[in-house]
């Protein structure tokens, strides 16, 4: 085996752990355990402090996000988080408290107007894929969504009669210049496209957004820029979603076509995501709490254990960052899949935690018996 990576550059971060509803908290753990096998390797230190947010927290204090974990977020280099939601408020609309609340208010307390989620496919499961495999080989393409702006922060008014509602969209133009910079700088480490969905043939506010996108533009001249309207992104997503690098958007344009690019991949297990603000950033699975899986070991830890490895990129750590999606790779190669990819040959959500461990720590062999492993399975074979 290698020898372990020179222990060289050490850090010391802190990290606050939201592991929230449903099978967060299980798959948080691999991501944790994931990030310990780093530390250790390169001789990092990481202190975690462990808060509350979401359905768990509303039953402990009556609140979806507790000003402790608000305290805590802020003091953290980084927030890793898990998941929120509880069939018990999804299934009551007249709910006055709701753990998504929780998220929109620690986005806003924390100032995180930047999502950034990768869609990257992988060839060993295209077949899981709604789209054929020709189409979808080599898509890699990263969303930035404004996260905390547009009409799901605007004012919202209900009649009294309950016969008319409105949902202000409003957005000024420093909103749109900060992550409109942060997308343009991103573009430029990558293939140098980016593209801003809108709606500027209706919307006023998408009509500020094209203008000061263009204006941007002017200080990134090496960066190509190109104009979809979002009905027609929702399209060229399926039809051809190679064409994209960098897409930009708001806010709830840029919820719709994330979850409809999340598919493509075929299993929103493996996907992560960043939120970035001005001080601490947060890195969370896209996957919602899936409670029907909670406690049952057999979640996919993958969308968490990269949502890590993009914590690692925000604390330039860029060497381990690439060894752990190396570890991710090496599994996928090999079939040590959660469930939700094969439902016939799976391995528990635990198995593969342990298994991007080992391979980090140097343990996993490069031909590795999958006998010495199937006591580990959900499933026997």
């Amino acid at each position: 085996m290698d020898e372990s990576p020179l222990k060289t550059k050490q850090m010391k971060k802190k990290i606050a752990i939201i592991e929230g509803d449903g099978i967060g908290p299980e798959v948080t753990r691999q991501a944790i355990k994931v990030l310990d096998a780093i530390a250790r390797q390169y001789n990092h230190a990481f202190e975690y402090t462990y808060c509350l947010m979401g359905a768990v927290a509303i039953d402990k204090t009556g609140e979806p996000l507790p000003d402790k974990t608000i305290e805590v977020c802020l003091e953290s280099d980084a927030i890793l988080f898990g998941a929120i939601g509880h069939p018990k408020y999804d299934n009551d609309p007249s709910a006055k408290v709701r753990p998504e609340q929780g998220l929109l208010k620690l986005r806003k307390s924390l100032q995180l107007f930047a999502n950034i989620r990768p869609v990257t496919t992988y060839a060993t499961l295209s077949h899981l894929s709604p789209l054929k495999a020709k189409n979808i080989e080599g898509v890699d393409f990263v969303i930035f969504r404004e996260l905390t702006g547009g009409i799901y922060f605007g004012k919202k008014e209900l009649n009294e009669e309950k016969t008319l509602a409105s949902d202000d969209c409003v957005y000024t133009r420093e909103e749109i210049e900060r992550i409109t910079h942060l997308a343009f700088q991103y573009a430029q480490t990558r293939k140098k496209k980016l593209t801003l969905v809108d709606k500027a043939n209706v919307l006023e506010t998408s009509r500020l957004w094209r203008k000061v996108v263009q204006e941007v533009a002017g200080q990134y001249a090496d960066v190509k820029v190109d104009f979809l309207f979002v009905d027609n992104a929702a399209m060229q997503i399926i039809l051809n979603p190679k064409q994209f690098d960098v897409i930009l958007t708001e806010n709830m344009f840029g919820d719709i076509i994330s979850d409809e690019a999340s598919v493509i991949t075929g299993s929103l297990g493996l996907l992560p995501s960043a939120s970035i603000g001005k001080g601490s950033s947060l890195f969370e699975p896209i996957h919602g709490s899936y409670p029907q899986a909670a406690g049952k070991d057999i979640a996919n830890p993958l969308g968490s254990i990269l949502s890590a490895a993009m914590l690692l990129d925000h604390f330039d750590m860029k060497e381990e960052a690439v060894l752990v999606r190396q570890a991710v790779e090496w599994t996928l190669q090999h079939g040590f899949v959660t469930r939700d990819i094969d439902p016939m040959n799976c391995y528990s959500t635990t198995t593969v935690g342990d298994l991007i461990h080992d391979f980090i720590e140097n343990r996993a062999a490069s031909d590795v018996n999958k006998n010495n492993i199937v006591l580990s399975k959900s499933t026997i074979i």
